[in-house]
């Protein structure tokens, strides 16, 4: 905090602060320290002693002079009325009478309000601080009145590097990997770390070993975790079941294992993304190189549905769904995409077939929403393409002879990729017009149009057929009512818009309707 520094150095402490940030990340802390800062029997001074009465009593909370209230359960009117009175008097024995309110946004607007001139014009040698975790909370208006400071959650390896020192000086045994551990389960929480280290040495003594981290904090085994996603990824709904019968008998929630898996599944994605395991996930070496190679195997749409699953699950938790069966729900979904009528299951479907096809290399397609659910077609036994004589050049391709290669043109991409061979075996030719092919597809499988639309496969198509035929068309494609009776030969198909009479017509017959003609003198009873 250099600017608290600099103000405490130059005699510029300003009369009101506001400390923003999340639980356990040092604002009553530092609010005690700046106060030992001005109280000091040898400052003002940057560098408190820490043994003076004064610094003494500060650390024990028995100063008269530095005032802690919680505005959580001091929020009314007449606790505002009472610290107003105490403000008047001057310090006791220290420079400045230090106030200090946690949780400051649970002040109600009245208390606020009652506060507020105090705020504005505060007697002399007294110092505000206001800590809070919603700053969003606290009126504009007192917000405006005090220098703001916003504490950053800590990162892991700092929450380390103070476990580390606090276990030094109490003389505590504490392995990296646990020290690792605790910080990782604080989530940016000095004192839920070092409670954490407190309640270890009550349990294990000074002696604290990973197992008794797991213990104490009931977090799942690193194997069963690993084991969980390699039986989603592995598509063994019985290995995916054991692994949730191993955690029953092991004693632990399964409720927390949704939230551990989660956690893995989240560092999976990520070490996926940016190709190796970042510092802020680092634990030991063999588990950083079990993290790596899980996350280049497991495929990140695999991924991100077990995370939509795990929330899923969660969800249902709240609304007093048994755990259990929420976590085996959600590992049976992941692991059989085929009992899940979800798009998204579809989707994994796909991609699984697409890996097998393809010898399991390369990272999975991107996912695509569809606009209706389709089965994909099995794939099918690659066969030797028809190659027919390619016209001459010039001579134009007429329908007739578009329409004759087309199984050809299939099976020639059917031997690179099958399950896109799949995608166009539901595709009919419609029309030839000059360098135009037009294939439709049938109005149910817009999801499958729009999958051929994709330039890459587009692209396939066209060179299919151009190694066919000796012409590079253009491929347009077309939703039909039925591809196999809306063939126009070679002058394409007709897509335009329908006319008034056509929509007649088709209303007509649509809805079996019945034409009644009317005169002017007639008159319509409906």
């Amino acid at each position: 905090m250099r600017t608290l520094s600099n103000a405490v150095e130059q005699g510029k402490v300003h009369h009101a602060y506001l400390f923003v940030g999340s639980r356990g990340t040092g604002k009553t802390s530092m609010a005690k320290i700046l106060a030992s800062c001005l109280n000091c029997e040898q400052g003002p001074t940057i560098t408190p002693c820490g043994v003076c009465d004064s610094c003494r009593s500060i650390a024990t909370a028995t100063s008269l002079d530095v005032v802690e209230m919680d505005a959580a359960s001091n929020n009314s009117v007449d606790d505002i009325r009472d610290l107003r009175e105490s403000v008047a008097y001057a310090p006791v024995s220290g420079r400045q009478k230090v106030y200090i309110l946690d949780e400051a946004h649970m002040l109600s607007t009245a208390a606020w309000n009652a506060f507020l001139k105090t705020l504005e014009e505060p007697p002399p040698n007294t110092v505000f601080v206001l800590a809070t975790t919603e700053a969003q909370k606290v009126l504009p208006t007192v917000v405006d009145r005090c220098h703001r400071f916003d504490f950053a959650r800590p990162s892991a390896d700092q929450i380390i590097s103070v476990l580390q020192r606090a276990a030094t000086e109490e003389k505590i045994e504490l392995p990296d990997a646990a020290a690792a551990l605790i910080a990782r389960h604080a989530t940016g929480s000095f004192r839920d770390a070092l409670g954490t280290l407190e309640q270890l040495t009550t349990y294990g003594g000074s002696t604290v070993a990973v197992q008794d981290v797991l213990a104490v904090l009931g977090i799942a085994d690193g194997e069963l975790l690993f084991a969980a996603v390699d039986a989603v990824a592995a598509g063994d709904v019985r290995a995916a079941l054991i692994t949730v019968a191993r955690l029953s008998e092991s004693g632990r929630d399964p409720g927390r294992f949704f939230s551990d898996l989660e956690g893995h599944a989240r560092e999976l994605l990520v070490v996926g993304a940016i190709g190796e395991v970042p510092a802020s996930l680092r634990l030991t070496e063999e588990r950083d190189r079990r993290l790596g190679e899980q996350a280049a195997r497991v495929g990140r749409a695999e991924v991100v549905r077990l995370l939509d699953l795990l929330a899923a699950g969660m969800e249902a938790m709240k609304a007093g769904s048994e755990p259990r069966t929420q976590l085996e729900l959600a590992l049976i979904k992941a692991a059989a995409p085929d009992v899940d009528p979800s798009r998204e299951a579809l989707l994994t479907r796909i991609e699984r077939l697409e890996a097998q096809v393809t010898g399991g290399g390369g990272a999975p397609a991107a996912p695509v929403t569809p606009a209706a659910p389709v089965t994909p077609a099995a794939p099918v036994t690659p066969a030797a393409p028809v190659t027919p004589a390619a016209p001459a050049d010039g001579e134009p391709l007429d329908f007739e002879r578009f329409a004759a290669i087309w199984p050809s043109v299939i099976e020639t991409i059917r031997a690179d990729n099958a399950m896109l061979a799949a995608l166009f075996e539901a595709a009919r030719p419609l029309g030839v017009s000059g360098d135009e092919v037009n294939l439709g597809f049938a109005q149910s499988a817009s999801f499958l149009k729009r999958k051929a639309e994709d330039r890459p496969n587009r692209d396939a198509v066209i060179a299919a057929i151009a190694a066919l035929t000796g012409h590079r068309l253009t491929v347009t494609f077309t939703l039909v009512d039925d591809p196999s009776t809306e063939a126009t030969g070679s002058g394409g198909v007709s897509v335009g818009p329908l006319s008034a009479d056509d929509w007649f017509e088709r209303f007509i017959t649509e809805f079996d309707g019945e034409e009644i003609s009317l005169n002017n003198e007639e008159e319509v009873t409906p």
